[in-house]
Order: structure tokens, then C-alpha cells, then sequence
């Protein structure tokens, strides 16, 4: 991690060292926290935490999500910093509110994830192996609708490639579990490895390594995702749009078409889809399932074709 070097440099390096040993992996607010920390001492800011201080910070952000994020992220720090130094106070807890509405999610279509995949490696120009992480790491998420962090967090021992599987270990709800993949999914991920390897031939437990041999963060993917989607022209680069987690929309409506097509029972196949993407039931898969004009047409001739089977079933 990289070292703090403003005013708040002891205090910030002591909280998140204490979020980490208490088990969370605090990654994003860590992203913030250094960006604060270069921050402060760019504008040269010496003294208490003061609310102007966080709001001023809070104004770098990109999008209103973005700078509610940054403000809640310091909030929080204000609160530790208020029972170590005294005379610091809390920060108000609706200086900025979170936008919590969401974008419609983007299901990419087959075109635009060639497109995608071909593409990725030149969103990092300067660094070859990171861009064939991100190429790797959004052709994963595509075929096994991993979530974002997931993808992140793997490391090396969870792939098993002679077994097909992927080891999902305290993921959202705390479970691991056990997700099947593709041989063709196999194939990209050995030819990650063998690349990451050549560059970072050192022992490192992550899988997915920027060009500094470090784990890749979610925030640091978000951004070269982000950063794709604008040079193609899939979305405008202020504001909300499409995201590295509508991958994960993505693999559940393609997962449905293919049922469809294939003739099943989808209604029964459910409960596997949901476990599969590591939810407790069906109501939190749902939440994936874009209705596509495709996903609508396969579903309402699906249903035509029964009740004309009803029809004549009744007939005889």
C-alpha cells in the first residue's frame, strides 16, 4: 500500500490497518483515502479535519455519486480521527447524500464483447500485462457472471484448470463456492498466467496483477473498463452508464436466452442460475435479468407454444 504523506498521515495509515485486521478488505475506501491524503497536502492544509476540508475534497469527483462516495469515505474517517485527536469532530453525516438510483444495466451483445475483448489490451498502452488482466478479467466475468470483486480477489490457488472450477472464497454473503467454467474460459486464464509469469516470475498469491506486480483493486478496473467503454463509444465519459459489473447482467440474460433456445424448462432451471451466481435465492438473481427484445421474444413464443399445446390437449 502506498505510504500517506499529508497531515493526517499516522491517522490514516493507522485506520486502515485497523479495517483491514478486522477482516474487510477495504480496497475502494483505501483508493479514496490516498487520493484525500494527496489532497491534502497538495492544497497544503495543516490542522483539525474540518468539514470545508472534506466538501472541497468531496468536489473532485467525477459524477455526484462519485463525490458523495469521496465525502462518506472521510466521514467515516472523521469519526475515528474524533476519538483519537482531541478537539477533531465528526463531520456531518448528510453533507453529501448518495445517489442511489441506478443506470438500467447494459446486457452487451455478442458484437460489443468481441469488441470489448479486442480492444482491452490497448486501454493500458504503457503496460502490456495489465492489459491482458483486463482483457482476462472481463472475458471471466462475461462467461462465469462472476461479481466484480470476485474477480479481483482471485487468487491463484482458487483456479483449478484440469478441474474446470473456480473457488469463490467469502464472497458477498460470507460462502464459498464452487463455479464450473468452460474449457475455452481454462484456455484464456492459462494464457493470462503464462504471460503474468514471464513478467512477474516472483510467487504472488493474486491472480490479476497490475504493471507494478500488485493485485489489480476493482476501483482500478472500473476505471480501465470505464475508460474502453468511452473510447468505443458504449458510454459518455461523465456521468452514470455501462460498468464492468453489467458483465455479470450480461451472463445471466445470455445464460436464459441459451435455455430458451435449447428447449428446457427454464422456470426449473432457475434456483441452479441462482446458485451458480452465488445468491440465497431466485428474488436476487432476478435483479440480473434485463428483458432483452430477444429475452422477451424467446419467453413470449415459449409461452404461445404452450397454450396452443394446452389447446389441443384439451381438444383430445
Amino acid at each position: 500500500m502506498k505510504k500517506f504523506k499529508s497531515t493526517f498521515a499516522e491517522h490514516l495509515s493507522s485506520y486502515v490497518l485497523l479495517k483491514q485486521r478486522l477482516g474487510l478488505a477495504f480496497e475502494t475506501q483505501t483508493y479514496y483515502l490516498q487520493k484525500f491524503d494527496t489532497f491534502v497536502a497538495e492544497v497544503g492544509h495543516r490542522g483539525l479535519l474540518t468539514q470545508q476540508l472534506a466538501l472541497d475534497f468531496a468536489a473532485t469527483g467525477t459524477t455526484e455519486d462519485a463525490a458523495a462516495r469521496k465525502y462518506e469515505t472521510v466521514k467515516h474517517f472523521s469519526e475515528y480521527l474524533a476519538t483519537v485527536v482531541p478537539g477533531s469532530i465528526a463531520l456531518e453525516r448528510f453533507g453529501l447524500r448518495r445517489v442511489y438510483s441506478r443506470a438500467p444495466a447494459r446486457i452487451f451483445s455478442p458484437r460489443e464483447l468481441r469488441l470489448l475483448l479486442r480492444e482491452a489490451p490497448a486501454a493500458s498502452p504503457r503496460s502490456q500485462i495489465r492489459g491482458a488482466a483486463v482483457k482476462t478479467m472481463i472475458g471471466l466475468a462475461a462467461s462465469c457472471g462472476l461479481r466484480p470483486g470476485e474477480v479481483v480477489r482471485l487468487n491463484r490457488a482458487d483456479v483449478h484448470f484440469d478441474e474446470l472450477l473456480i473457488e469463490i472464497k467469502q464472497t458477498k454473503f460470507k460462502k464459498d463456492r464452487l463455479v464450473p467454467m468452460h474449457a475455452t474460459t481454462a484456455k484464456a486464464l492459462r494464457s493470462y498466467c503464462e504471460q503474468r509469469d514471464l513478467v512477474f516470475p516472483e510467487p504472488n498469491d493474486a491472480f490479476f496483477l497490475n504493471a507494478r506486480g500488485e493485485r489489480l483493486s476493482d476501483t482500478h478496473i472500473e476505471a480501465a473498463m470505464r475508460d474502453l467503454l468511452c473510447r468505443l463509444g458504449m458510454r459518455k465519459p461523465t456521468g452514470r452508464g455501462a460498468t464492468f459489473g453489467d458483465l455479470r447482467h450480461t451472463f445471466a440474460v445470455n445464460r436464459l436466452i441459451a435455455w430458451y433456445r435449447e428447449g428446457v424448462d427454464v422456470q426449473a432451471k432457475l434456483p441452479a442460475l441462482a446458485t451458480y451466481m452465488g445468491h440465497v435465492d431466485y428474488t436476487s438473481t432476478a435483479y440480473y435479468i434485463t428483458m432483452t427484445p430477444e429475452l422477451r421474444s424467446l419467453a413470449s413464443q415459449r409461452l404461445t407454444d404452450w397454450r396452443r399445446g394446452a389447446r389441443k390437449r384439451v381438444k383430445s
